[in-house]
């Protein structure tokens, strides 16, 4: 007997913060899921990094619909304006949620998708392929299983591919033969991991803001330890975007963290690097040391390393996907509708616009990747962006497309100005032949001052006629 999608559930993939919100959605619709978790738990990158604290208050941390569930069941809510770590999120959020009985008997954990394709088609085949069931390959502790579902939402995030230390985004030469050296990521210098980096001279490389906070636990560390030193090596030339807004940023904390690495730098406590383009990574007697691209002739080399941090972002698993038939932009890897919203090459704070079904679909029909996935190799996310995503989505799935299309999303502000890279980007062009984004920074770097914040490094920008759209 023929198996008809609509008598099908929908397959969730990932059991993180959006894959549990579109569980909630669909339990507050009456629709049948199920949600695929590749780890022995929920909330598993989270419970990796339960030292994090997250700059994200609690009031935009927990979806609508999660939060409705739970306080069905006499949740405690947490304080709306408090800082929650990554622990706190998973054991005072994301733990109870997957608890309560609505969802509960819907996850499936040890269940790693592997591929997804559609039953009974490949990539070429195109007559009926809308109508026929999803069919995922699932790897259950070993144990090859296929899972079939009417359509899938793909929240399973980018945390567990890394991006490497090369800088033209292949390993850097000799990257995986020093390893056990390199962690990437954020990890507990201060916690867990304090032996391991403690009177080391530990290498950062990434402008971002968790090798911001790498850098900043480094510090302490060498505090408390002096003989432990902190470098830093970042491709560009221009630091105003990892330092942020300060007082400007909607999210404080994430404010504070750019000030306080702008005065660590100031201080002449850490070592910088500035238009450091990694190519290798050699041994140094018992040390490590790592070679840049040649710049002006000569080539730059960090030596005498114990340890190097990586935290130059990560990329989405387009494995599983390779026999659907995805929509992808070529540089950020997102669905193409959404890229030209998110590109970081002109988007540099909380100017990212309401988006859901519309910008997450694909020409495989019923496939969605919500959350980090979505946004590819872009980094500017924010969990309240996949939780408008998931509900749009739903909604969408659920057939209700007035709810699906009215999609509403507001993002704290980061206080750096947004970079139109084919013209200017805060108050008209700037002057030639001057360190500058417009004439705004220009004015205030000939007071002295540090500028508006914007990038100035050379970037192409990228052509935008291929991406109108209704």
């Amino acid at each position: 007997m023929k198996i008809r999608s609509e008598d099908l559930p929908v397959a969730v993939i990932g059991a993180g913060p959006v894959g549990l919100a579109a569980a909630a959605h669909f339990v507050q619709r009456g629709l049948t899921f199920i949600v695929l978790e590749a780890s022995a738990s929920v909330g598993a990158s989270f419970d990796s990094v339960r030292h994090i604290r997250l700059f994200s208050p609690w009031r935009i941390n927990v979806d609508r619909a999660g939060r409705d569930l739970l306080h069905s069941r006499d949740w405690r809510e947490p304080e709306a304006d408090a800082l929650p770590t990554a622990g706190e999120m998973l054991d005072d959020y994301l733990l109870p949620l997957s608890q309560l009985p609505e969802i509960a008997p819907h996850i499936r954990l040890n269940h790693r998708v592997t591929q997804i394709t559609r039953q009974g088609f490949d990539k070429k085949k195109t007559a009926g392929r809308d109508d026929a069931p999803f069919l995922l390959r699932v790897d259950t502790l070993g144990i090859e299983r296929e899972v079939l579902a009417r359509a899938v939402i793909d929240a399973s995030g980018t945390w567990l591919d890394p991006n490497p230390l090369g800088a033209n985004g292949l390993p850097a030469i000799d990257e995986k033969t020093f390893s056990t050296r390199i962690t990437y990521g954020m990890p507990d210098i201060l916690g867990r991991e304090r032996s391991r980096y403690a009177g080391k001279r530990v290498l950062v490389i990434g402008a971002g803001h968790s090798a911001a906070g790498s850098l900043l636990s480094l510090a302490e560390l060498a505090e408390q330890i002096p003989s432990t030193t902190a470098l830093w090596a970042v491709r560009g030339t221009n630091l105003n975007r990892t330092f942020g807004g300060g007082e400007a940023d909607g999210l404080p904390a994430r404010g504070a963290l750019g000030v306080r690495l702008k005065n660590l730098q100031a201080s002449g406590r850490l070592e910088v690097w500035t238009a450091f383009h990694v190519h290798s990574v050699q041994a140094q007697q018992q040390n490590i040391r790592v070679i840049g691209e040649p710049v002006g002739g000569e080539t730059p080399v960090i030596n005498n390393i114990d340890e190097i941090i990586c935290a130059t972002g990560s990329r989405p698993d387009l494995i599983m996907t390779r026999e659907l038939r995805l929509a992808l932009d070529p540089w950020l890897e997102s669905p193409e509708a959404l890229a030209p919203l998110i590109d970081p090459n002109v988007h540099s704070c909380g100017t990212v616009p309401p988006h859901g079904h519309a910008e997450l679909a694909h020409p495989e029909v019923g496939y969605y990747a919500v959350g980090a996935k979505s946004y590819g190799r872009a980094s500017n996310f924010l969990m309240v962006t996949g939780y408008e995503q998931v509900r749009s989505v739903v909604a969408a799935i659920a057939g209700d497309m007035a709810a699906a299309n009215d999609v509403q999303l507001v993002l704290p502000e980061t206080g750096v100005c947004s970079t139109d890279l084919a013209s200017a980007c805060c108050e008209g062009p700037a002057p030639q032949q001057t360190d500058a984004c417009c004439t705004k920074d220009a004015e205030e770097k000939v007071k002295g001052q540090a500028g508006c914040g914007c990038p100035t490094e050379t970037t192409e920008a990228r052509p935008t006629s291929r991406y109108l759209h209704s």
